[in-house]
């Protein structure tokens, strides 16, 4: 679309709204080039001349006279669909135990793509536990889809509690060229040392497009009993002593 006629006074900032209504999973693009001229229809006195740079050459219209007719900024916009919310994953265990389990987590509506993408690398957010990697999931064709996945944390401190507590690889994965949706299989590992209730985010991109977002539920219950302490009396009004030694769990 194209707009025309806006006035800007000095020093006054353009707001231009954007709606991203996407359709299917895949990196849309867009270009917003904003023209700038004088309200008078003046030119500026500057002139541009081969020695001005490359990026001022290619930021302005020249007039027939050299003198700078008009002003030109332009944004690229690259926008990535995100699927809906998925249902929770719940991984529950017992305090100072050891779980693996396997999560299969289910991409609807990937896109194909005729030829193989070039490696993304890791992404990189703030507060995440980057655990990314790139593995290709293939239909015995010249389709490839490569992956990237993270698991993300609400806060510093429920990642300091669970970053060394969970682990994640992904083992297997499927693609069902039908139905257009990959499935990834994870194995999870979950070893708590006291009962606790957290929560984690697994983000999922395709390098083709789209985001997924898959919630996962750390319960950690009571641990069983260590022993049973008996301690018998030796009558009445009589103070009993038993003893019995601590092992600390982590030194």
């Amino acid at each position: 679309f194209h707009l025309a006629g806006i006035q800007l006074a000095p020093k006054e900032k353009l707001e231009i709204p954007m709606l991203f209504m996407p359709t299917e999973m895949k990196i849309y693009k867009a270009v917003v080039i904003i023209h700038v001229m004088r309200e008078n229809g003046e030119n500026w006195p500057y002139e541009v001349t081969a020695e001005s740079s490359t990026d001022l050459k290619r930021n302005v219209i020249v007039a027939e006279n050299g003198k700078t007719q008009g002003i030109l900024w332009i944004y690229p916009i690259n926008g990535t669909p995100e699927a809906p919310q998925q249902k929770s994953v719940v991984i529950r265990c017992q305090a100072r135990q050891r779980l693996e389990q396997r999560v299969e987590l289910l991409l609807i509506g990937v896109i194909p793509v005729t030829t193989a993408l070039p490696d993304a690398g890791n992404s990189a957010t703030a507060g995440t536990d980057e655990s990314s990697i790139t593995p290709e999931v293939t239909d015995g064709s010249s389709a490839t889809l490569e992956f990237l996945y993270e698991v993300q944390y609400q806060s510093d401190e429920i990642r300091s509690q669970l970053e060394s507590l969970v682990g994640m690889q992904l083992v297997e994965k499927e693609w069902d060229t039908e139905s257009r949706i990959v499935t990834l299989i994870f194995n999870v590992v979950f070893s708590p040392t006291k009962p606790m209730r957290n929560e984690a985010m697994v983000v999922i991109q395709c390098t083709a497009g789209g985001l997924w977002k898959f919630p996962l539920v750390f319960i950690a219950t009571e641990p069983e009993v260590d022993d049973v302490i008996n301690i018998e009396a030796v009558g009445l009004n009589k103070e009993s002593i038993v003893g019995f030694k601590l092992t600390s769990q982590t030194r």
